[in-house]
C-alpha cells in the first residue's frame, strides 16, 4: 500500500492540535502579546518579565510564529498579528476562553474516549464533580467560564438584525453577564428589557448593563428558570443555555416561559447550535461532542427542538440563520 503523502500530513496536523493548543494557551497564560505590545520583542526580555526559561520561550516563540500567532524573529524580534491581539487583556479578549480551555476543558477531553463510550462528563471523570458544581466552588474559575460565554458573542449584533423587539418587553432567560440583552435593547431604543438568572449573575449583569444602556431600562431578576420566569414578558429568550439539560427539563423550561408569555402575540426565541447527520458541519458537531466533555450535555437537530417546543405547547413560525452556525427559532403558543 503506498502512503499518500497529502493524506498523512493532514492526519499529522489533526493528532498534533492539541501541541498547538497548549502552545497558545501557555502563550495566553505568560501574557506574552501584552508584554509584546509593551515592546518586550524577545525571549530574553520576555523571559525576564514572565519568570519563564529563556531558552523554552525562544522555542515556544518559534512555533508561534511557524503556525501564525506571532510574526518576526529573535534577530528581528516578535511582532503580534491579529490572532495574537485576541489574547491581549481587554473587554473583547479570548484570554480567558483560551486559559479555560488550556486547563479544565483540556483535562475534560483527556477522558474523551470514556465520556463518548459511556455517554457521560468528561470533566466528571477528570475531576469528581460535575461542572457546575465545580464552578460554585472556584469562583475565578466561573468568571472566567462566563467570560468564555461573552467571548463567544460574534452573533449577538445580528439577533436583533433578525428579530424585531421595537417596543417590547424582551426577557432574556439564562441571561448571564448581560451582553446579548444590551445588544437588544442598544439597537431597540424603545425596548424594555428583564435579565433572569442565577443570584451569583446578577451583579456582573448589573456592572455590564448599567454601562451600556442604563438600569432605568432593565429590570434584574434572580430564579431558577426550572420552577418559573418572570411573567407579562412579549419576547423570552433562551439563548444557549439548555443544552446541559435532558429533554424533560427542557420542556420544563419551554412550559414556563408559554405560561408567562404577556399574550398571543408574544413569542418564546430559542437561540443555539443545531446538529444535522446530513451535511454535518465544524461548529455544530464540534461543540455538541465539547458540551458532553464539559457537561454531559448536547446540542439537539432542528426536529428535536421543534418536537420539544410542541410538547410545550408552541409551534415555531420563523427560523432566523445567524452568525457562527447559530440558528434561532421563533416560536408562538398553540
Amino acid at each position: 500500500m503506498t502512503a499518500d503523502a497529502h493524506a498523512t500530513r493532514s492526519m499529522v496536523e489533526l493528532i498534533t492540535g492539541g501541541w498547538r493548543a497548549q502552545a497558545v494557551y501557555t502563550a495566553a497564560k505568560l501574557e506574552l502579546p501584552d508584554h509584546i505590545e509593551d515592546g518586550l520583542t524577545d525571549a530574553g526580555s520576555l523571559a525576564e518579565a514572565t519568570g519563564a526559561s529563556q531558552e523554552g520561550l525562544h522555542r515556544l516563540l518559534r512555533l508561534l510564529v511557524a503556525i501564525g500567532v506571532l510574526e518576526g524573529s529573535e534577530s528581528t524580534g516578535y511582532r503580534n498579528t491579529p490572532m495574537s491581539a485576541t489574547l491581549r487583556r481587554g473587554t473583547q479578549s479570548l484570554r480567558d476562553m483560551v486559559l479555560l480551555h488550556g486547563e479544565e476543558f483540556y483535562a475534560a477531553w483527556g477522558q474523551a474516549h470514556h465520556a463518548i463510550t459511556t455517554v457521560s462528563s468528561g470533566f466528571e471523570a477528570a475531576y469528581g464533580e460535575p461542572f457546575y458544581a465545580y464552578l460554585g466552588q472556584q469562583p475565578d474559575t466561573a468568571k472566567r467560564f462566563q467570560h468564555t460565554m461573552n467571548a463567544g458573542n460574534m452573533f449577538f449584533h445580528a439577533v436583533p438584525e433578525a428579530v424585531d423587539f421595537g417596543d417590547k418587553r424582551v426577557v432574556d432567560v439564562g441571561g448571564g453577564g448581560g451582553h446579548l440583552l444590551s445588544s437588544i435593547l442598544s439597537a431597540s431604543q424603545d425596548a424594555q428589557g428583564v435579565l433572569f438568572d442565577r443570584e451569583h449573575m446578577i451583579p456582573e449583569a448589573r456592572e455590564h448593563l448599567s454601562t451600556t444602556v442604563g438600569l432605568d431600562r432593565v429590570e434584574l431578576v434572580a430564579g431558577d428558570m426550572f420552577d418559573a420566569v418572570p411573567d407579562g414578558g412579549d419576547v423570552y429568550i433562551l439563548c444557549r443555555v439548555l443544552a446541559g439539560w435532558d429533554d424533560d427539563a427542557v420542556v420544563r423550561v419551554f412550559e414556563n416561559c408559554r405560561r408567562a408569555l404577556a399574550d398571543s402575540s408574544s413569542r418564546v426565541l430559542f437561540i443555539d447550535r443545531l446538529v444535522a447527520d446530513e451535511g454535518a458541519s465544524m461548529l455544530p458537531a464540534l461543540w455538541d461532542l465539547h458540551l458532553l466533555m464539559t457537561n454531559g450535555g448536547r446540542h439537539r437537530s432542528r426536529d428535536l427542538v421543534v418536537s420539544l417546543l410542541e410538547r410545550a405547547g408552541m409551534r415555531v413560525d420563523r427560523e432566523v440563520e445567524l452568525p457562527m452556525e447559530t440558528t434561532g427559532l421563533l416560536a408562538a403558543p398553540r
